[in-house]
C-alpha cells in the first residue's frame, strides 16, 4: 500500500517537472501543446475512488498552476477529468475487470485510444475554454483543443508503447 503511494508520488513529481520545465514551452505550429501531466490521472487504477482521484487531480493541477502562473485553470480541468474518469472507464473497460490500470496492454489498442481521446478532449475543452474565456475566436479555440488533444494522445500512446 505504502509502496503504491511512493510510486505514485514519483510519477507525480516526474510528470510535473517534465510539464513545467519542458512541455509548457513546446508549441507546435503555435497551437498544439502536449499536456503529459494528465497521464498521471489517466493511469490511476480503475478502482480508485472518485474522491481520491479528485484530490490527486487538484494537487497536480494546482502544482502546474503555481509553476505556470495560470491561476487555477489546470486545477479545474484536472479535477473535471478526475470526476469524469470513472464514467469513461466504465464505457471502455470490460465489466468483469474493475481493478485494472488503464493501459494499452490491459485494455487493447482500440479501447485505450478511445478512452484517451474522450478523457483528454474533456480536459482540453475545459482548460482552453477557461483560458480563452471567450467564444469570439471559436475557430482558434477549436483548433487548439483538437491539435493539443491529438498531440497529447499520440505522446501518451508512445509512452505506453515504450513502457510495455
Amino acid at each position: 500500500m505504502i509502496i503504491s503511494y511512493i510510486h505514485k508520488f514519483f510519477w507525480f513529481v516526474g510528470l510535473l517537472l517534465l510539464q513545467v520545465l519542458i512541455l509548457n514551452n513546446v508549441h507546435i505550429a503555435g497551437y498544439a501543446t502536449p499536456f503529459l501531466y494528465i497521464y498521471f490521472m489517466l493511469r490511476l487504477e480503475a478502482n480508485t475512488s472518485r474522491n481520491e482521484a479528485m484530490l490527486w487531480g487538484f494537487a497536480l493541477g494546482l502544482c502546474i498552476d503555481i509553476f505556470s502562473n495560470t491561476s487555477g485553470m489546470n486545477a479545474a480541468a484536472t479535477v473535471m477529468l478526475a470526476f469524469s474518469r470513472p464514467v469513461y472507464l466504465s464505457l471502455f473497460t470490460p465489466r468483469d475487470n474493475q481493478k485494472i490500470v488503464p493501459s494499452l496492454k490491459n485494455m487493447g489498442f482500440s479501447s485505450y485510444v478511445k478512452y484517451l481521446l474522450v478523457a483528454v478532449f474533456t480536459h482540453h475543452l475545459m482548460l482552453f475554454t477557461i483560458a480563452f474565456f471567450s467564444f469570439s475566436d471559436i475557430y482558434e479555440l477549436f483548433v487548439r483543443i483538437v491539435s493539443s488533444t491529438v498531440l497529447t494522445v499520440v505522446c501518451i500512446v508512445a509512452i505506453d508503447k515504450i513502457r510495455k
